[in-house]
């Protein structure tokens, strides 16, 4: 297809002027004050206020500030890294300025991520609702592109940054050195060839719309084009027979292809005349392929699908450990932001640890160390405020209690207070449970894990003498080392337990696990151990079939090592092999096992619960992570991914003139015999548009625990390969076919326009 054939191609079909993409938008009074620009108080803390003069850009989602004493010097951010704007004092920073300056003219925006927010200050209160609400209509606007206004969008804050003179064009050599910051390294005499055609004017500089075009001729790929004209009849298009079958055929769809090609024709066909000829262009193929609905992840699987009426053991609940924790758990800061920060990312158990205040109220923090302090009201007021916004289903309170009874008391004063009706605290219906409530039963609903005086059937004594903590556990010989909670002097006291607080705790009694055999012939369907990693290890090892059987009755918390200082990670695949539905992770810390933990309950709604494989919900299951091939159901797969290509990576090393070198690796965690990584080789200088077009191959033996990781590296001889970008999936939401990957960066967040392109084959093992 020659370079003029796609171009009139995209002049027709896509007609498309980037000045559009505020359009609509600038006529708002709020955005006009935004792009006219305020000065604004920028908050880190009760002492550090500083001014700075804020305003939006012309692209109407670029928003620029800068001090006024700091010369050249300037920051800029997008809207599209901001997640929300709350309204008054709604942060710790703003709440500790409450006295100075009024709830009117405060707001802060909140980004996605791991990044950290921003407080505001306006001037008066008309300014700062102007930017409150000025921001929240870009965001929708940012949140509502389609694929084609992303990409034009993403090129257009290029063309921006590389505007040094902001005359709205570009000659060749500037077109050059924007190319090498946007991880091109190409063909100067190919370049020279597409800039002159995008020269319609012959002036020997682009203005942003024909830049546009010559980014398009730039990004044709070949790779789409060559699908294509494999079910095109006629090369140009393919008519709604063509489509259907490369839908029935390619991407596995069956029966339900013919209706599905009728909706993508309408969903992504960019010409009107194409659309009444029932026909899709190869921009409107491409644009299908690079949407939601073309990518790996099955659409039906994003959705609220499983059933969520079983016991809470059969499901695996999203964990946070240390939630209060903003960094390591030494030196880390605590705050309520970080319980905002999980929940908000579909997390259902949050871990508070409550210690005597100096002043009568309990505080939250890291034992006998640095972290900083949070009042425990302030942090259960955060609950309260957020614990369902992402997901309506029950959050657990994991109570590490080493308060007093006095400071107990005032504990469950609080909850009962604060929390209200969301509290659970009675059984539901008033009966005994024989199993654990589901989900949907106690959707809404707060529930309290701590230890608890006596059972729900009767309460025995007003002193606790035979049940220890999580911690004294650790000290106990359950850990690696001491715990750094307790000191020696606690380790072996009996600990007193207001009785307030303990008729709070209703589905969730944390206990001492004595064992699977006293588990099955003592404990209650309510009681819940907590097991340390290595303890939780040595068991998966040595009764890894019996720790299924139980994790099909109780509740099983696992948690980091003692040692973990850091605040780092164990791998949770591990605990997910036997069944344990509360793997406590640090939110904070970002890596492989974040990814894993985002990548299994990325499914059913993002809403924290993810059902387990129905061997596993089976109470005389007899499965064993060690031997699947000795399990009745055993149906291994072959998993075969052809990783074709890869589109826009972003750069690594963000000096002039580098470009990456990436690989791609597939990593797949399951279990022992799953556990497997195969990787592509390596493209020199080229993060634009790589092709690699190498098979990796995958015996699969438990489909139903597996998560499949892409992985994209920056491949370095000397020394460790960098991070480009990757994303996780469990096997059963994979879509078979041609599928694009959207990476994600280290932080979890999107990375926009960077994908992996690739065709997935998934079959039954002959």
């Amino acid at each position: 297809m020659s370079v003029e054939f796609v171009l009139n191609l995209w002049c027709e079909h896509l007609g498309y002027d980037v000045h559009q993409l505020s359009s609509g938008i600038q006529d708002d009074p709020n955005v006009k004050l935004m792009i006219a620009g305020s000065t604004l108080r920028k908050v880190k803390s009760r002492s550090w206020k500083k001014q700075r003069h804020f305003r939006l850009l012309e692209d109407g989602l670029t928003i620029w500030y800068k001090s006024r004493w700091a010369g050249k010097g300037h920051s800029t951010f997008s809207v599209m890294e901001v997640e929300a704007v709350r309204e008054g004092h709604q942060s710790e920073v703003l709440l500790s300025i409450a006295d100075e300056f009024p709830a009117n003219l405060c707001f802060t925006l909140v980004f996605h991520g791991r990044q950290g927010n921003l407080d505001l200050v306006a001037e008066s209160s008309e300014e700062a609702q102007a930017w409150i609400q000025g921001v929240r209509k870009l965001i929708h606007k940012a949140q509502t592109m389609d694929e084609q206004e992303r990409l034009d969008q993403w090129v257009w804050d290029w063309f921006q940054k590389a505007d040094k003179n902001k005359d709205g064009k570009m000659n060749f050599k500037e077109v050059r050195k924007l190319l090498k910051m946007m991880n091109v390294d190409m063909n100067e005499e190919h370049a020279l060839h597409l800039f002159t055609m995008a020269d319609k004017s012959e002036s020997g500089s682009l203005e942003i719309e024909q830049f546009v075009h010559f980014y398009k001729m730039l990004t044709q790929r070949d790779e789409v084009w060559k699908v294509f004209q494999d079910y095109s009849g006629d090369g140009e298009r393919l008519l709604l027979e063509e489509l259907e079958n490369f839908l029935m055929i390619e991407q596995h769809e069956g029966e339900q292809s013919a209706q599905h090609a009728k909706e993508l024709i309408e969903r992504y066909e960019p010409s009107e005349t194409a659309k009444k000829q029932s026909a899709m262009s190869s921009d409107g193929f491409q644009m299908y392929l690079c949407s939601q609905e073309g990518s790996i992840f099955k659409p039906e699987c994003r959705e609220l699908h499983q059933d969520m009426s079983q016991p809470l053991s059969h499901y695996f609940i999203s964990s946070s450990h240390n939630t209060y924790l903003l960094e390591d758990q030494l030196r880390g800061q605590s705050s309520s932001e970080a319980y905002i920060q999980a929940l908000k990312r579909g997390c259902r158990c949050v871990e508070v640890d409550c210690w005597d205040g100096s002043d009568g109220e309990p505080v939250v923090y890291h034992g006998h160390t640095l972290t900083s302090k949070i009042l425990f009201k302030d942090v259960i007021s955060t609950l309260k405020e957020y614990a369902f916004r992402a997901s309506d289903f029950p959050v657990i309170v994991s109570l590490e209690n080493h308060c007093g009874v006095e400071q107990q008391t005032v504990m469950a004063q609080h909850l009962k207070q604060i929390l209200g009706d969301m509290l659970l605290t009675t059984p539901l219906n008033g009966q005994i449970p024989q199993q654990l409530p589901s989900p949907q039963e106690l959707s809404g609903k707060i529930l309290l894990k701590a230890k608890k005086i006596g059972g729900l059937e009767e309460c025995l004594d007003e002193s606790l003498t035979d049940e220890v903590s999580d911690e004294e556990e650790m000290a106990n010989g359950e850990a690696e080392s001491p715990s750094t909670e307790d000191p020696p002097a606690e380790k072996h006291k009996k600990s007193k337990l207001s009785r307030e607080l303990s008729d709070l705790v209703i589905y969730c009694k944390s206990v001492h696990f004595h064992g699977f055999e006293h588990a099955r012939s003592h404990a209650k369907c309510y009681e819940m151990s907590s097991f340390s990693e290595s303890k939780a290890k040595k068991l998966t090892k040595e009764t890894e079939t019996e720790f299924v059987q139980y994790n099909t009755r109780h509740l099983s918390r696992t948690y980091p090592s003692g040692l973990r200082t850091e605040s780092s990670n164990y791998n949770p695949q591990e605990m997910w092999n036997v069944g344990c539905q509360i793997v406590a992770l640090n939110f904070q810390t970002a890596g492989l096992e974040m990814d894993l933990n985002d990548g299994l309950f990325r499914q059913n709604s993002y809403c924290g619960y993810v059902l387990k494989p129905s061997f596993m919900r089976d109470i005389s299951t007899q499965f064993s992570p060690e031997k699947p091939e000795e399990w009745q159901g055993y149906k291994p797969l072959r998993l075969s991914i052809q990783v074709i290509s890869g589109q826009q990576l972003p750069k690594v090393n963000q000096k002039e003139g580098s470009i990456v070198d990436p690989l791609v690796r597939v990593e797949i965690y399951g279990v022992p015999q799953d556990q497997a990584k195969e990787e592509t080789s390596h493209i020199n200088n080229n993060g634009f548009n790589p092709v690699w077009n190498e098979t990796l191959n995958f015996v699969i033996h438990v489909p139903e625990l597996v998560l499949v990781r892409f992985v994209v590296e920056d491949y370095d001889k000397a020394s460790r390969n960098d991070f480009i970008g990757q994303f996780t999936l469990p096997l059963t939401c994979v879509q078979a076919g041609y599928r694009h990957i959207h990476l994600l960066s280290k932080d979890g967040t999107a990375i926009p326009t960077s994908s992996l392109f690739v065709n997935i084959s998934i079959s039954e093992l002959t």
